[in-house]
């Protein structure tokens, strides 16, 4: 419990709004999601009974990459808030608008398209949906959004300093310093009346080289 209350603490405003509607997108899932009315024949009079089903209910496809959408993001957060170093292709801003626009799309084709049941002659069931469903499309549609923000935010952002190689150490600001100096005081003008200093020359040329044959001059 202190690990979650210090990762939300740690959390910025975009990331902890992203983080509260990625849950209330899971316990949208504890809601009514459909409606199961079953008819029952018997002796040719029909009677029916209807039933509420929550997502975990009717679990499809649909439902699990709600599931998994929601759970995906606040793990992604709760990584963030302990400094794990990892990377994302695009930020985490894009992938959480990737996966609200995916589940949104997933949500809305489930409003069309219901899950199938299965009956016989006697019990015919149909499906039907209910206001549970229609949170979690708003919910989805609200993490797209969230999503976009983070991205925003991201790009406001200073960028990261690039890590030292292991066993290179990070030159100080003193070393910068003298480096800047030498470059500036190699590229200032010589004063007028001063004879400029020559660099030798290496390797030397071949008049300033030497010969086995040649001896230097001795000192009277």
């Amino acid at each position: 419990m202190t690990r979650l209350l210090n990762a939300w603490g740690a959390l910025g405003r975009d990331q902890r709004l992203a983080a509260a509607v990625s849950l209330g997108l899971f316990v949208s899932m504890l809601l009514p999601w459909y409606s199961k009315t079953n008819t029952v024949v018997v002796k040719g009079a029909a009677s029916s009974a209807e039933q509420s089903l929550s997502a975990f209910g009717a679990f499809s496809f649909v439902e699990a990459a709600v599931l998994l959408v929601s759970v995906g993001v606040l793990a992604m957060l709760f990584a963030r808030a302990e400094r794990r170093d990892f990377q994302l292709p695009g930020g985490d801003g894009l992938i959480v608008t990737i996966a609200g626009a995916w589940v949104a799309i997933l949500i809305f084709y489930r409003l069309f398209d219901k899950p199938g049941l299965h009956g016989n002659q006697r019990i015919v069931s149909t499906v039907g949906v209910q206001w549970g469903i229609f949170l979690a499309l708003l919910l989805a549609l609200g993490l797209a959004y969230v999503g976009r923000l983070i991205r925003a935010s991201e790009r406001g952002a200073p960028p990261l300093t690039r890590r030292p190689r292991p066993g290179r150490a990070e030159p100080d600001e003193q070393d910068r310093r003298d480096e800047q100096t030498a470059v500036i005081a190699a590229t200032e003008p010589t004063p007028r009346g001063e004879p400029r200093r020559e660099r030798p020359r290496f390797p030397p040329s071949p008049s300033q080289q030497l010969s086995f044959e040649e001896e230097p001059p001795h000192e009277d």
